[in-house]
C-alpha cells in the first residue's frame, strides 16, 4: 500500500502549489477606467498606465468607458499609439446614454480592438479648427488642407486597421459629420450597440477579434470580473489644473498678489501667495497650447490699471485694462473645441473685480508716496515752533517738545512763532512764520 499512497500524496501537492500560485495568475478579470473628460496630456498619461496595469495583471482587457467633447492632437495621436500597441485587447465603449466621442473622441474609438456604443449616445464632428489669426488668405487656406489631410489620413489608418468603413470615418473629419449609435452601426463605424458591459460582454462572447498586429483572438468576457482603476491624487490635482478657467483664475490671483506685495514691501504673504499660484498656473499652461501673446494683453493689462492710478483719467485706463485682461483670457489657450478654453464668464469674473482692485491699490500706494513725510529728520521740515531764544542769526528753537539748535536768515525776536525750512546734521534753518502758516486753520475759516 505505500508504494501507491507516496505518488497519490505527490500528486496532492503538485494540484495543491499549481492552484496555490497558477489559480491567482488565471483568475481572469477587465480592467476599467472612465473617461469623462477632455483628452489632454493628464488623459494620456492616465491611459498609459491603465495599459501598462492591465498587462501587469494578465487582465483579459482593458474597458475604457468613454465621454468626451475631444482635446488635443497630440495627446489623441499619443493615446492612439499607446491603444494600437497595447499587449492586452482594448475596448472603448462611449457610455452612459448622452455620452459623446466628440472631435478626438472617435479617433479613439476607431482605433480601440473593440468599438461600441450605448443607446443614445454620438459620435463625430472631428474637423479640425484653427483658432489663429491667418496672415493672408492663401496661407490659411493652404494650412488649414494640411492639417484636414492629415487628420484625415490618421483615422483612414486606423480605421483600414480595424476594417473599419474609412469613408464614413474620413468624412467625421472632412464633412464634420456626427453618428448616432445606430448610424455607427449599421456604417460600420462600431462593432456593437451595448445597453451595458454585461450586454457588450455577451454580444463579444466566443466572437473572433482582430488585433491592430494583425493576431486574432477571442475574448470570452461573460462571467469575468470588471475592476475599476482610478486616476492617482497627482493625475487627480494636474486633471483639475488642466481646466483652462482655473488655470487662468490662479494666474490672475497669483499677479494681484504680486502687485499687492510690490506696493506693499515686507508683506511676505502676498509675495509669497503670488509666486506659488503662478508658478502653479505655469505648470499647467506649460501642457496646454498657451498662446503667448494672450500673455501680453494680460500683462499690458496691469501696465494699464498702474497708469490709471498715475494719471487719474476716471476710469479710461482701467476700462482698457479690463478688455485686455478679458482679451487675454479668452485667447491664453488655442484649443478647437470650447471645453478647452477661458470661458467669456470666467474672464469677466475675473477681469472687472481684479482692474477695479488693483487700480484702487495703485491709488491708495500712490496717494501715500505724494504725502508728506511725518517721520525722522524730513518730518520737521514745515513744523511751526517757537523762538527760545533771539536768533540772530543763530540760536534756540523749541519744536516738537525738543529745544534745537536753529539758524535763520533773518533776525527773529524771542518767543516768535517760526516755521522750520530745512534739517542739516542735527540743526535747524527757520524762518519767522508767515499769519498763514502760524494759524492755518484760522486762514481756512476766513
Amino acid at each position: 500500500m505505500k508504494p501507491l499512497f507516496v505518488p497519490r500524496l505527490a500528486k496532492l501537492l503538485v494540484g495543491f502549489c499549481l492552484w496555490l500560485f497558477v489559480g491567482p495568475l488565471s483568475a481572469a478579470q477587465v480592467l476599467k477606467i472612465v473617461i469623462d473628460d477632455t483628452i489632454q496630456p493628464i488623459t494620456e498619461e492616465y491611459i498609459g498606465r491603465a495599459i501598462g496595469e492591465a498587462h501587469a495583471r494578465n487582465a483579459s482587457a482593458l474597458l475604457i468607458e468613454m465621454n468626451t467633447p475631444g482635446g488635443l492632437v497630440t495627446s489623441t495621436r499619443a493615446i492612439i499609439e499607446k491603444i494600437t500597441t497595447s499587449p492586452v485587447p482594448v475596448i472603448v465603449y462611449v457610455a452612459p446614454t448622452g455620452a459623446r466621442a466628440g472631435s478626438a473622441g472617435i479617433f479613439i474609438l476607431e482605433s480601440a480592438d473593440v468599438a461600441a456604443m450605448a443607446p443614445g449616445t454620438n459620435a463625430g464632428a472631428a474637423h479640425p479648427v484653427m483658432l489663429v489669426g491667418p496672415m493672408t488668405v492663401k496661407t490659411d487656406d493652404e494650412m488649414k488642407r494640411k492639417i484636414e489631410n492629415d487628420s484625415a489620413a490618421l483615422i483612414r489608418s486606423v480605421a483600414s486597421k480595424r476594417n473599419r468603413n474609412v469613408e464614413a470615418a474620413e468624412g467625421a473629419v472632412r464633412e464634420s459629420k456626427a453618428f448616432t449609435e445606430q448610424e455607427a452601426l449599421s456604417g460600420k463605424l462600431i462593432d456593437y450597440v451595448a445597453s451595458s458591459e454585461e450586454d457588450l460582454f455577451r454580444q463579444m462572447h466566443g466572437k473572433p477579434v482582430k488585433r491592430f498586429d494583425g493576431q486574432t483572438v477571442t475574448l470570452n468576457l461573460v462571467g469575468q470580473s470588471i475592476q475599476g482603476y482610478d486616476m492617482t491624487l497627482k493625475e487627480r490635482i494636474l486633471d483639475y489644473l488642466m481646466d483652462p478657467d482655473v488655470s487662468f483664475i490662479l494666474l490672475a490671483i497669483g499677479l494681484l498678489a504680486l502687485y499687492v506685495e510690490f506696493n506693499h514691501p515686507g508683506a511676505v504673504v502676498p509675495g509669497t501667495v503670488g509666486v506659488v499660484f503662478i508658478l502653479v498656473s505655469a505648470f499647467a499652461l506649460n501642457l496646454l497650447p498657451v498662446r503667448f501673446a494672450a500673455l501680453a494683453l494680460i500683462a499690458g493689462s496691469f501696465a494699464l490699471f498702474a497708469l490709471e492710478a498715475k494719471f487719474a483719467t476716471h476710469g479710461v485706463l482701467t476700462t482698457g485694462g479690463i478688455v485686455l485682461l478679458t482679451l487675454g483670457g479668452l485667447l491664453l489657450i488655442d484649443s478647437p473645441i470650447p471645453e478647452m478654453r477661458v470661458h467669456l464668464l470666467t474672464a469677466l469674473a475675473v477681469s472687472i473685480p481684479l482692474g477695479v482692485i488693483t487700480a484702487f491699490l495703485m491709488g491708495i500706494a500712490l496717494r501715500a508716496r505724494r504725502n508728506k513725510v511725518v517721520t525722522g529728520a524730513q518730518g520737521l521740515v514745515g513744523e511751526i515752533g517757537v523762538a527760545h531764544t533771539a536768533l540772530s542769526p543763530a540760536g534756540k528753537v523749541f519744536v516738537h517738545g525738543e529745544i534745537w539748535d536753529a539758524v535763520s536768515p533773518t533776525p527773529v525776536a524771542a518767543g516768535a512763532k517760526i516755521v522750520v525750512r530745512e534739517v542739516q546734521d542735527l540743526k535747524l534753518e527757520v524762518a519767522e512764520a508767515t499769519t498763514a502758516e502760524a494759524n492755518p486753520v484760522a486762514t481756512q475759516v476766513s
